[in-house]
């Protein structure tokens, strides 16, 4: 089948936006990067207070070389995995029990309100006490903070699957486990990727708040400890490099939800 003359112009439109778009972020990011190490250097900013581009990167190359990135990253990363991977399991769970069975939603619906409402870093020492400073405390205030949201947003997402095409299911009998895995869960694949989405976002500040408080590894920790010995060289090189893995997480979250919908 050939492609039209109207399909070629429109993929050229098409590629043409997205370089555009690309080369104009690109651009902004380059001007940012250059004023902030042009002003740093000149004097108009206090670079041992705001630091430059170029220190930042001498920074990063430096734990490189003597291998301090490797562990730290390898820590941080392992407890977001582990937050990620079992607060989405677990919020999937916990959404299809709420769905299936309505009595517990309406008993468990206020409660999980007034948790999701609650900073969850005031519970952070209880932590501790209870499980100790260790990387245990770290994944489960991950996952305290990523499992109502994502709980809720897949659940909403079953909640508008059309009650016509439920109907016309159990009109042929359909056990509810064939409606949850052929109508249900299918149905509801734009608020999973959605959570999917947000659940990463959100263990990635969990997990980062966590080695805030108990780490002796990671990047949270490499945060705290610039701060406490006031080198802002290793804090903006910390921030950086969390940056980057937010950015490789989005990618690896688009590239899933690209399988998804195919």
């Amino acid at each position: 089948m050939s492609t039209s003359k109207e399909q070629i112009a429109y993929q050229r439109k098409y590629i043409r936006e997205r370089l555009f778009v690309l080369a104009s972020q690109l651009i902004i990011v380059s001007i940012m990067l250059f004023s902030w190490e042009y002003a740093s250097n000149s004097g108009h900013l206090n670079k041992f207070i705001f630091s430059c581009p170029s220190e930042i990167i001498k920074t990063i190359i430096q734990m490189i070389n003597n291998g301090d990135l490797y562990k730290h990253l390898f820590t941080t990363l392992n407890e977001i995995f582990l937050s990620f991977s079992l607060g989405l399991v677990m919020a999937f769970a916990l959404a299809i029990i709420m769905y299936l069975n309505k009595i517990f939603m309406k008993i468990i619906d206020p409660f999980l309100t007034i948790l999701n409402s609650l900073p969850k870093v005031a519970i952070g020492p209880m932590l501790i006490i209870w499980f100790g400073a260790n990387a245990k405390s770290i994944v489960i205030m991950g996952i305290l903070i990523n499992l109502i949201v994502s709980t809720l947003t897949i659940y909403d997402g079953f909640q508008k699957i059309d009650d016509v095409k439920i109907k016309l299911f159990k009109s042929f009998r359909a056990s509810k486990w064939q409606l949850m895995t052929k109508l249900i869960i299918p149905g509801a694949t734009n608020s999973i990727i959605s959570a999917l989405k947000l659940n990463i976002s959100m263990t990635l500040i969990g997990v980062i708040m966590g080695e805030f408080l108990v780490s002796k590894s990671g990047i949270g920790y490499l945060i705290i400890y610039g701060t406490q010995v006031f080198n802002l060289n290793l804090v903006l090189a910390g921030i950086v490099i969390l940056l980057i893995i937010s950015f490789i997480l989005y990618i690896v979250v688009i590239f899933i939800e690209k399988i998804i919908n195919r």
